[in-house]
């Protein structure tokens, strides 16, 4: 599940080296939360995320 931040979040594969070279507006990194632990199922955080516009925890 990705999010880019454009309003639509979406199943699919990336490659964490495509994650590390993007560069945001300050020049920033994409952070990766280390310490995420999923509290519900890959499909239910795709049908809210449709719903949404963005990933909810």
């Amino acid at each position: 599940m990705c999010d880019l931040g454009l309003g639509m979040p979406e199943l699919g594969y990336v490659r964490l080296s495509e994650l590390a070279s993007i560069r945001g507006p300050l020049g920033l990194p994409v952070e990766r939360d280390l310490f995420f632990e999923g509290r519900r199922t890959l499909s239910e955080y795709a049908a809210l995320a449709r719903d949404n516009g963005s990933i909810l925890d």
